[in-house]
């Protein structure tokens, strides 16, 4: 008899497909320095993806940030049928826990240079969380009201900025009525942190509007990105868990030997499960 708790990829499809973005990481980090992110986005495009993740610790060069080099890269995205999220590795929450304007403001101000629907961020802080008083709130709510794409903060691999408990405490101590902030999911990121994925799914589900999808294979530090398989229970339960109306990002490493047709083959099975 089965568990009640394996729940197959199977029994979650439905008729509504979720928009799948492709995380340009997933080409390998290699292949986006020597290539740049146009050429894979190109590709992303072909697979059938809704939308492309440009990294910024993927640019060759500075010059590949500046706002005119963004603005092209974001209007060769869009020409692509696409449309772009920018990824940044800086913190929204400086090491000592306070709001890092410095970080945010930048932030804000590529993703619009590339015309990006999404903005994301790492949450940062300590690992008892951020600061969350009124005054912090309300000069983060001030600033990210400027951004024309969505900020989110994403759940990272550290006690830093990777707990369910620093993400509850933020979302719990925001307005009730805000929208402005919300959260990307990364599926695999809490198992490097030490958190139960299941767990933060049930906590954390209405702040997410964006998903970071892999699966994890390891121990410890020695722990890998990897695509879920076909009978990946926890996965499968996280998806259920999670929003489905929100895009889904591919960030697990695609075939290196057919990395086109593996990049088909999970955008249409992600799209549907």
């Amino acid at each position: 008899m089965r568990e009640s708790s394996e729940i197959s990829v199977s029994e979650l499809q439905s008729d509504q497909q979720a928009e799948v973005v492709i995380v340009a990481s997933a080409f390998g980090a290699d292949a986006i320095r020597r290539d740049g992110h146009a050429v894979w986005a190109a590709v992303a495009a072909r697979a059938g993806a809704s939308g492309f993740e440009v990294r910024r610790e993927l640019f060759a060069r500075y010059a590949d940030a500046t706002p005119d080099a963004l603005r092209r890269l974001g209007e060769q995205i869009a020409a692509l049928g696409l449309w772009a999220v920018y990824s940044t590795p800086a913190t929204l929450f400086a090491a000592d826990g306070s709001l890092d304007l410095a970080a945010l403001k930048p932030a804000i101000d590529e993703a619009a240079a590339l015309g990006a629907r999404i903005v994301k961020l790492q949450l940062g802080g300590t690992e008892h969380g951020t600061a969350t008083d009124a005054a912090t709130l309300d000069r983060a709510l001030s600033a990210i009201a400027d951004s024309r794409a969505r900020v989110v903060v994403e759940n990272g691999q550290l006690k830093a900025g990777g707990t369910i408990g620093a993400f509850s405490a933020l979302f719990d101590a925001l307005p009730k009525d805000s929208r402005t902030l919300s959260m990307t999911f990364d599926t695999g990121n809490w198992l490097w942190a030490g958190e139960n994925p299941a767990e933060a799914a049930r906590r954390l589900a209405p702040h997410v509007s964006y998903v970071h999808c892999k699966a994890v294979t390891g121990e410890g530090a020695r722990r890998f990105a990897v695509a879920p398989g076909a009978r990946d229970v926890l996965f499968a339960h996280l998806l259920k868990l999670l929003p489905r109306d929100v895009p889904r990002g591919i960030e697990f490493p695609f075939d290196a030997a057919a990395p086109e047709a593996d990049a088909s083959a999970k955008v249409a099975w992600l799209a549907a499960a």
